[in-house]
């Protein structure tokens, strides 16, 4: 009996070389027929970041600390005026056109010299840019004395006006004034005038804009502007926000001319005005 038990326990092991294994949750399966692992996926990449925009324009208003910035903007794009009035300003004066042709045909005759003649158009430039560049250092001294001369007391402290400076990267680059006249209701743009470092950036827009909205928040019935600026891109900016052109003053006369003959030939100025209607009275 002992020896049945003993061979029926012989029988119920496992043969040898047969192990059984659990594999711990969690794990894979090995794949059948020797098929090799699935290769790992690659690890996904973060989408590329969006390149970072320009530095935004704040408008602002003028601050006392910020008047010799304010000074130098407006005096340097004044005197950008110098070779544009004495050279592209000529296309629009025909009259001069036509004395200073006169001048050649004289010249010719008289001296009977092709070198003389030829000659003769460089000296008139050159009056041109001297008796330009004359008359606009007067009109910026006269400008630097008076309300340049004191933002504050002139735009800041005066009712219906203000100042404006665009800042940028901590830098004034821009500056627009608006003064209001009560009489007729109507508030002026004046001084716009951005760093040439910093053009075509829209900052003179932007400063157009604030002073649209200032006369918006005022109840103003318009704004207007004057400008003797030749390049187009300038008449092209008033014209973007609004702006009607509504007449043009030949001759115009700026602050320190001394109208003398010399001047009022190689001289000449027109003078743009622009209104932008924003009610009826």
């Amino acid at each position: 009996m002992q020896q049945h038990q003993h061979q029926h326990q012989q029988q119920q092991r496992p043969p040898p070389g047969m192990v059984c294994q659990t594999q711990l949750g969690g794990a894979e399966e090995e794949p059948q027929g020797g098929a090799p692992p699935p290769p790992p996926r690659p690890a996904q990449e973060p989408p590329p970041r969006a390149p970072a925009g320009p530095p935004a324009v704040s408008i602002r208003e003028f601050q006392p600390g910020q008047r010799a910035e304010a000074r130098r903007i407006f005096y340097e794009g004044i005197l950008e005026r110098v070779p544009n009035t004495a050279f592209r300003g000529l296309k629009d004066q025909p009259c001069a056109q036509l004395a200073y042709g006169a001048m050649a045909v004289i010249c010719f005759v008289v001296t009977k010299s092709l070198l003389l003649t030829c000659c003769l158009p460089i000296f008139l430039l050159g009056m041109r840019y001297y008796f330009s560049r004359k008359v606009i250092l007067s009109y910026l001294e006269c400008a630097l004395n008076t309300d340049m001369s004191d933002i504050e007391q002139y735009y800041m402290k005066s009712p219906g006006s203000c100042f404006w400076v665009a800042m940028l990267d901590g830098n004034v680059v821009g500056i627009v004034a608006a003064q209001g006249n009560e009489e007729d209701n109507t508030l002026e743009l004046r001084r716009m005038s951005v760093d040439s470092k910093y053009r075509g950036k829209g900052i003179a827009k932007a400063l157009g804009r604030k002073v649209l909205e200032f006369a918006m928040i005022n109840n103003y019935s318009s704004v207007v502007l004057g400008t003797t600026a030749v390049k187009v891109a300038a008449h092209k900016l008033y014209e973007s926000l609004g702006f009607k052109h509504v007449g043009v003053v030949e001759h115009y006369t700026l602050p320190g001319m001394t109208h003398s003959l010399l001047e009022q030939v190689f001289f000449q100025l027109r003078y743009h005005r622009y209104c932008l209607q924003l009610r009826e009275e």
